[in-house]
């Protein structure tokens, strides 16, 4: 879960790194927030729209399991893991 959340965050803040990369670039000073605020929204919007698209992806590729799961269960007095079958 927690691998899930850093991927997101990550994911979310990618443009954020790219736009201070292009203030560096450009010679500008990433740290000053008149440099952000005309482009702030902008960025955010692009970061929740990489999260949507990679929940979106995972959507359509992710293993399918047809048969379901089977919960744990006690088969000849031993105890069987639940598993996908």
């Amino acid at each position: 879960m927690a691998r899930a959340l850093i991927d997101d965050v990550l994911l979310f803040l990618l443009p954020f790194g790219v736009f201070a990369a292009w203030l560096l670039v450009r010679q500008r000073n990433p740290l000053l927030w008149s440099h952000w605020s005309p482009q702030a929204v902008r960025l955010a919007i692009a970061g929740a729209a990489l999260v949507i698209a990679s929940f979106v992806v995972v959507a359509l590729t992710a293993e399918r399991h047809r048969d379901g799961f089977v919960p744990t269960h006690i088969e000849n007095g031993r105890v069987v893991p639940g598993q996908f079958r």
